[in-house]
């Protein structure tokens, strides 16, 4: 079994920045793409960010050249680099990585992590 374990989250002020983790854990596994996503009240999970083994990222337009994506793979880690943070930015955010294990394909998520961010 793989877990995936987020950090960082927290009640912040606009404008500040803040740094999410996600680190995967288990036995016989490899990681292929990792990311990001969000949900807030009401609304439906969203796709943040998005980064491949090989570095290649991508983004929703509501968080380019404000969030950055990157990832050290022999930590098995993904992070989350928020900057210039909105209220709207406000959400739960989860890990999902996906993954291989023992020959299967495998789309793994976190618990979820929350960011407040007041204005």
């Amino acid at each position: 079994q793989v877990q995936l374990v987020e950090s960082g989250g927290g009640l912040v002020q606009a404008g500040v920045s803040l740094r999410l983790s996600c680190t995967a854990s288990g036995r016989a596994f490899s990681l292929n793409a990792m990311g990001w996503y969000r949900q807030a009240p009401g609304k439906q999970r969203e796709v943040v960010a998005r980064i491949t083994t090989g570095g290649n990222t991508a983004y929703a337009d509501s968080v380019k050249r404000r969030f950055t994506v990157s990832r050290d793979n022999a930590k098995y880690t993904v992070y989350l680099q928020m900057s210039s943070l909105k209220p709207e930015d406000t959400a739960v955010y989860y890990c999902d990585a996906d993954g291989i294990r023992f020959g299967r394909l495998y789309d793994w998520w976190g618990q979820g992590t929350q960011v407040t961010v007041s204005s």
